[in-house]
């Protein structure tokens, strides 16, 4: 015996989504001027939509692009958000932004990730990270910068506040899951969790009351370094590729750490490791 799945109809994927923006049927209804019979009608299949308001809605609920073009396929219509690759002509004049913002913010590290955080784009300055990361690891493709970050064979034995961190970047990829709601961001999350070094995550979530920000603290031989993370991301792309990317820049959150990365910088004898 075989048996098949049906597919999910857009008044189910409507009625998700407004479920997870916590959004009535009124209060869409009032923002995508459609009547509340009418949005009632299309959530239960009565009613097609038009193209026009399926955009309209998911303006409204804040629907990522990639699933912007899933609920208009469940509506009968074509995709109208493109997915180009890194490498296309189309998406070039973002990706060299991209090499130059990298470029620019040497010699400090920085990095340009998808939305599961795989790395498509790194400066040198990176190595200053990686320099403690097993080799095995490294040889890993895709690169993901979280695993590097937080798997045993890559930068957490090095990290001196490793529990406050992981407990930081674990929350704040859960929380862009659930915006999302990412499967594939979500399964990231629970891989993370079975890594080593989370048994007082708890602790470590709540910092020091006086504290501004989580700094990143990693050893690197006898040298304490110190870093800030900034992410920053496309604000008007219409590619899903684009709109998924993310660029975090790592600064020197003290006087040590900027001498060394200064230092490292200068120093090129091609021992270097490089993504």
């Amino acid at each position: 015996m075989t048996t098949t799945t049906a597919p999910v109809t857009f008044g189910a994927l409507l009625r998700q989504w407004r479920s997870h923006r916590r959004v009535s049927q009124l209060e869409l209804s009032s923002k995508a001027e459609v009547s509340t019979r009418h949005l009632s009608f299309v959530e239960t299949g009565r009613s097609q939509p038009s193209r026009e308001m399926v955009l309209r809605m998911c303006v409204h609920l804040d629907v990522p692009l990639r699933e912007r073009n899933r609920l208009l396929l469940a509506a009968g219509f074509a995709p109208v958000y493109p997915a180009n690759d890194l490498a296309s002509p189309q998406v070039e004049p973002a990706r060299i932004a991209v090499r130059e913002v990298l470029e620019a913010h040497s010699p400090y590290p920085a990095v340009a990730v998808d939305r599961t955080w795989n790395i498509v784009d790194a400066n040198a300055a990176v190595a200053v990270l990686t320099q403690v990361v097993s080799p095995a690891l490294l040889a890993d493709q895709p690169l993901n910068a979280l695993r590097l970050t937080l798997h045993p064979d890559g930068m957490a034995p090095h990290i001196t506040n490793l529990g406050q961190w992981r407990a930081a970047v674990l929350a704040a990829l859960l929380r862009s899951a659930h915006a999302r709601a990412d499967a594939e961001m979500l399964a990231l999350h629970d891989e993370l969790l079975t890594y080593p070094g989370g048994e007082s995550d708890s602790d470590h979530a709540v910092t020091d009351p006086g504290a501004v920000y989580v700094p990143l603290k990693l050893r690197v031989g006898d040298t304490d370094l110190s870093f800030l993370a900034i992410i920053a991301t496309f604000g008007t792309a219409l590619d899903i590729t684009l709109s998924e990317l993310a660029i975090e820049s790592f600064f020197p959150a003290d006087a040590v750490t900027s001498d060394y990365l200064r230092r490292f910088d200068r120093h090129d004898d091609g021992t270097q490791p490089a993504l």
